[in-house]
């Protein structure tokens, strides 16, 4: 059985809304009608469905918009650009830094701290030793020899989906229609309900327990002491399966599959229904490439400009992890780029957003002006996105600042080419 629910414009005809669902009742947000079958509340009972609203933006309003757009563009490029550049003097910062540790780190013995080498870039790789076992404090779930007890919580929960679509109407007004879907399943993060368009029906509790993670009090590598901050880098969680520990469950929890499960059925969870599983990161082998302070660790500040502290679990050599870092430094180098050249395209666009709602008095010409701008943008772009890039490697290293102007104008000459294609093959197409 399914109900089909509508409302007539309301106010100056600007919105309207449908509610299409297979569940018993749909309302309007404050309305006193209701349609029922079965004869069930919407406020206790909830539904999943599609909740449809339809709003109108005028001409004059996408114009004043898109000219807010233009001044928010005209923070976007600088500020881009100012990004690249940053960005770039960054990477060879970090890439110096990582070089001048790699040359001056020395091998340290993990069984003994040696006082000479205090405020020294020193390698230790050995066991890490923690004193007693861990434990959850709620849930008393303990490990022998652990770091870290990961415990994650999950609640079957009320969700909201948003898609909205937009068509221009003769005139240049716009009529987007938004669907709001609600669906229910398993989220880590808690859910508002109260901020859902149409939130009747749909409550979502609190989290009951929330995740956590329990560090151990004193870990040791070696000789030397681990601070909370330098264990929470540590290792991989694996899981810990409640069969093989001794936990102390709340009131309406069971066991299922090695985790716990508060509420009736694990089959057919209900909202507020809680899995809560654990895992642990054992005290393994480590090593630490960072200055020596006393009997701990502390990050090296290098003439460069960068502090060095490097952390990984297994005895590996301090080459290995120094190299590791610098394709980390070149991987979130490229992200950055990308980042950056993308806020500069939307800067642009926006800057030329008035053209596209300015011809959209006729839908048609709205999309062959919003492509055409976007290519302009996409050109914009490519042109001043590696000028950026290569003066700040001109001021950082010239060299590779040189090839990179080269490539940009390349690709700017190319797009360029592309549109002269076509707009040469534009009149025959025309034509016919």
């Amino acid at each position: 059985m399914s109900g089909d629910w509508k409302t007539p414009p309301g106010g100056e005809g600007q919105k309207s809304a449908a509610w299409d669902s297979d569940a018993t009742v749909a309302s309007w947000p404050g309305s006193d009608a209701k349609q029922g079958f079965g004869g069930i509340d919407p406020r206790s009972a909830g539904a999943e469905g599609a909740f449809t609203e339809a709003t109108t933006t005028s001409w004059f309003e996408r114009m004043k918009g898109a000219f807010v757009g233009v001044l928010i563009g005209l923070l976007f490029v600088p500020g881009s650009a100012w990004m690249l550049f940053w960005n770039e003097g960054r990477a060879v910062q970090t890439s110096r830094s990582l070089s001048e540790g790699a040359s001056s780190v020395q091998a340290a013995d993990a069984g003994r701290v040696d006082p000479a080498l205090d405020g020294r870039l020193v390698h230790v790789a050995g066991p890490i030793t923690v004193s007693g076992s861990l434990r959850d404090p709620d849930f008393a779930v303990q490990a022998q020899g652990a770091l870290r007890i990961v415990r994650s919580v999950e609640m079957y929960q009320w969700r909201e989906e948003r898609r909205s679509e937009t068509r221009t109407n003769l005139g240049g007004s716009q009529e987007t229609v938004t669907t709001y879907n609600y669906t229910r399943g398993w989220s880590a993060q808690p859910i508002d309900s109260s901020r859902f368009r149409q939130p009747e029906g749909r409550f979502n509790p609190q989290m009951r327990y929330p995740s956590r993670d329990t560090v151990a009090a004193e870990a040791r590598l070696g000789a030397r002491r681990l601070t909370e901050e330098q264990i929470r880098g540590l290792g991989e969680a694996r899981p810990l399966p409640l069969d093989a520990t001794a936990f102390m469950a709340p009131a309406g929890a069971i066991v299922s599959d090695g985790g716990l499960y508060v509420g009736r059925d694990p089959q057919a969870p209900q909202i507020g229904d809680l899995r809560i599983r654990f895992s642990v990161v054992p005290a393994d082998s480590a090593s630490v490439v960072a200055a020596q302070r006393g009997e701990g660790f502390a990050p090296f500040q290098t003439r460069a400009g960068d502090r060095v502290m490097l952390m990984r679990m297994g005895n590996v050599p301090a080459a290995a992890m120094f190299q590791a870092a610098e394709e980390g430094n070149r991987i979130f180098t490229w992200v950055l780029r990308a980042v950056g050249m993308l806020l500069m395209f939307i800067g642009f666009a926006m800057i030329l957003r008035p053209l596209s709602v300015l011809g959209s008095v006729v839908p048609v010409v709205d999309s062959i002006i919003g492509a055409g701008a976007g290519l302009v943008a996409g050109i914009l772009t490519l042109v001043i996105a590696p000028v950026v890039i290569a003066v700040a490697w001109i001021f950082y290293r010239p060299v590779i600042g040189v090839l990179v102007l080269v490539a940009g104008m390349a690709g700017a000459a190319g797009l360029t080419w592309l549109a002269r294609q076509r707009r040469g093959a534009t009149p025959p197409a025309a034509a016919r």
